[in-house]
């Protein structure tokens, strides 16, 4: 059975894509840690990211370091956080988090609700900086 994940790449649901490649497509998590936060996700679905070939693993990880840079010029942040779990959704996926403490990237806490039209805003923010940058 597909992933979640596959059924936005796939669009066969809606996701808030900011950035994607022939490999790779980033969205906004809908239940985000902060704002702005993305999941960076191979097309391939893979469960286990050390189970990726040496290049897809790559591949995934400069798109990641690419596309931080769009975040951080969208959303105010000291840095961007990454964090690797897999235990959610099985399918490999990069979470990119906007720091600006500790604790934004805390992941036993309460995540925000934004509505559907808040994070359109910034999925269209972080797609034109993404473009720019590339």
């Amino acid at each position: 059975m597909a992933s979640i994940f596959t059924k936005i790449i796939n669009r066969e649901i809606p996701g808030h894509i900011v950035a994607e490649d022939e490999k790779v497509i980033a969205f906004l998590d809908i239940n985000p840690l902060v704002m702005g936060h993305c999941l960076v996700v191979p097309k391939k679905e893979v469960n286990y990211i050390f189970d990726m070939e040496d290049e897809e693993y790559t591949h995934l990880q400069l798109f990641a370091k690419k596309l931080s840079v769009a975040i951080k010029e969208v959303i105010p942040c000291l840095r961007i956080g990454v964090a690797v779990i897999g235990l959610e959704v099985p399918h490999t996926h990069i979470h990119l988090v906007p720091l600006n403490k500790m604790d934004d990237i805390n992941f036993t806490r309460q995540k925000l609700t934004p509505t559907h039209e808040e994070l359109g805003v910034i999925a269209e923010k972080i797609k034109r900086a993404f473009i720019q940058n590339s």
